[in-house]
């Protein structure tokens, strides 16, 4: 089998973010995981001299609904690639009138209302993982996207609330009131269980979210509609690859001083002994030196 190439820098392109141009000594790779398969083929190349791998959230063609998406496989393939970052880009509709279409928001919390979307790697009887989700996205990774943002000329708001609600429907008015009555600054539908399961993979995850529309709380704006999503995407796709390609050197001059890279220590509860091979064989990408450590202690 040949050896899979590495890869330090891994971009999740959100809707009407498809293809990241720039990208150098292109190939496809399809990677099957233990859940699965991924959305699409990882797109793999060189970006200004630097290995990524991009993989369009909901395929090629826009085929598959947020509550559709296999993100454990997804969060995986990148996994085993070697990935340390993870760029996402997801369209969001603002809650806040200073916070306008086309802007871009890179939040720092995170309000679950998903239902039916399997959020862990770790459900299976046999080894017990809680990993801390005080503060969901990177702090690092956060802060270089703002930076790229402001670099690519975009107008940034550093911090926000983003609620990522089930879909495939938008939100009632009153759903969309109550969110503004929670602090919410952003609502999306794919931040979760992004972050939860690369937090769980011990990479770094922010998401730079581009604000498409005003939801349906806005008296003096239309309610959103798919129609004016993808407009406003597309008027903000060259920001967007702007912001990922002037991210992805900032990136690498940081050297993961910000925990996510070993947020497994202390969060596997099962004991060393207790864990099967056949488990630890599944799921060694994620633990397997987590237990060696444990074991050798």
């Amino acid at each position: 089998m040949a050896q899979k190439p590495h890869v330090r820098v891994g971009i999740i392109g959100g809707s009407g973010f498809y293809n990241m141009p720039g990208i150098e000594n292109r190939q496809e790779l399809s990677i099957h995981t233990p859940f699965g398969s991924p959305s699409d083929r990882l797109l793999l190349g060189t970006l200004d001299g630097v290995a990524v791998a991009f993989l369009p959230r909901h395929a090629t063609g826009h085929r598959i609904p947020p509550s559709g998406l296999n993100t454990r496989a997804n969060i995986w393939a990148l996994k085993s690639l070697g990935v340390e970052w993870i760029v996402a880009v997801s369209a969001v509709g603002s809650m806040r009138e200073n916070i306008r279409p086309l802007d871009v928001v890179i939040p720092d919390q995170l309000i679950d209302r998903t239902r039916d979307r399997p959020s862990t790697f770790f459900d299976e009887p046999g080894l017990v993982v809680h990993v801390g989700m005080a503060d969901p996205f990177c702090p690092e990774l956060m802060h270089v996207l703002a930076d790229a943002v402001q670099l690519g000329g975009g107008t940034v708001h550093r911090r926000g609330t983003y609620v990522c609600i089930e879909g495939p429907q938008f939100s009632t008015r009153a759903e969309s009131e109550l969110f503004r009555s929670w602090g919410v600054h952003v609502i999306g539908m794919t931040a979760l269980p992004e972050a939860r399961l690369a937090r769980e993979a011990e990479i770094c995850y922010s998401v730079m979210a581009m604000v498409t529309d005003y939801d349906v709380w806005h008296s003096s704006e239309e309610p959103v509609t798919a129609e004016m999503v993808v407009h406003n995407l597309t008027a903000n796709a060259d920001l967007a690859q702007r912001t990922v390609r002037a991210a992805i050197p900032l990136a690498l001059e940081q050297h993961r001083k910000c925990g996510c890279g070993n947020a497994l220590h202390n969060a596997i509860i099962t004991a060393p002994n207790a864990v099967s091979e056949t488990l630890r064989d599944r799921m060694g990408l994620l633990v397997g030196r987590h237990l060696k450590a444990q074991s050798d202690s």
